[in-house]
């Protein structure tokens, strides 16, 4: 299973019925600090769950970093997180 695919199902797993998508930017990333040639290295998550209602913008960025900390602490070098809710546009 490569990084994409491990993201996608730890998140789906984490919030069960969200609308998730994860994108792949790394290579718009070739050559910056933290890059890897062989790419999966800089990621970009939409994320609209129920289970962010109530939550400010950190908090929901904190309960995805931490479903994801492995990732993190691997090779993720960098996370771009947009966490709503279904009635947030």
């Amino acid at each position: 299973m490569n990084v994409k695919e491990t993201i996608e199902q730890k998140l789906t797993s984490a919030f069960p019925g969200a609308e998730i998508e994860v994108f792949d930017e790394s290579h718009k990333h070739a050559g910056h600090a933290g890059a890897r040639p062989e790419g999966e290295t800089h990621f970009r998550v939409s994320l609209k769950s129920a289970a962010f209602a109530g939550q400010p913008r950190l908090a929901r960025h904190r309960s995805v970093m931490s479903v994801l900390q492995d990732e993190l602490d691997g090779p993720v070098h960098a996370l771009a997180i947009s966490a709503r809710t279904p009635e947030e546009t």
